[in-house]
């Protein structure tokens, strides 16, 4: 019985959830929602040391999930380890409302943070995220959050079932542990795969002063400078 464990780090109102775990219904026998209860994003691998996490049973569309107060890799950790009867045979993270393209993203993303930590469990793991390749990021993401969008969502998650159909059939391979996948908004199951090496990216100031002693995280007006060579990186 092939087991699919689901996670995120934009939380359990994401409007891409439902839609990935339908999805993945579609190529698994069980599948699993264990996500954070609010959004999770730029927190990497983070593990929750000096609290207790409290979880939660819902239903989202009709759909139970796990929401968690703790990080997108503590889901996984207890997804993997505690909640359930089964290991899971595969962890597909996302699908994350932005991209996770380059080191600078990549290694703060919490989507790809937690499909870490199902690597570091011996699961092979697939992160998902999205964007558009010609709206600005705020303005995208603002339209991506609402109701609008949910045939957008199913198509996209129509596209992580193809790979993850792919990955269950034939693995990740003996030096992979991580598929980490980015996806332009108008992408479909018929979209050409391309895969890439991982581009080296630097970021400058990331919190922004709005009062005396007090700094907010500002990322989105900062801006991602690439070193070397960008030909065959993602």
């Amino acid at each position: 019985m092939t087991f699919i464990l689901i996670s995120n780090d934009d939380g359990i109102d994401s409007p891409a959830l439902p839609p990935l775990a339908r999805a993945m219904a579609t190529v698994a026998d069980r599948v699993e929602v264990v996500v954070p209860d609010g959004e999770r994003s730029w927190i990497s691998k983070a593990i929750t040391r000096f609290d207790d996490i409290r979880v939660q049973q819902v239903t989202i569309e009709a759909i139970p999930m796990t929401s968690v107060t703790g990080s997108p890799a503590d889901c996984v950790q207890l997804g993997v380890h505690n909640l359930f009867d089964q290991r899971p045979d595969l962890v597909v993270t996302g699908i994350n409302i932005g991209s996770n393209y380059g080191s600078a993203f990549t290694v703060g993303s919490g989507t790809v943070g937690a499909a870490l930590e199902g690597a570091i469990s011996g699961i092979d793991s697939v992160a998902l995220s999205a964007t558009s390749l010609g709206e600005s990021f705020r303005d995208w993401a603002t339209r991506m959050r609402r109701s609008e969008s949910e045939p957008i969502w199913a198509r996209l998650a129509d596209v992580g079932r193809a790979i993850v159909a792919d990955v269950l059939e034939h693995g990740l391979g003996d030096l992979v542990d991580v598929l980490s996948v980015n996806m332009p908004d108008n992408a479909t199951p018929d979209t050409p795969r391309l895969v890439t090496s991982l581009a080296v990216t630097h970021y400058q100031r990331l919190f922004q002063e709005h009062g005396e002693g007090l700094y907010r995280h500002d990322w989105i007006s900062n801006s991602i400078d690439h070193r070397g060579d960008p030909k065959g990186t993602d």
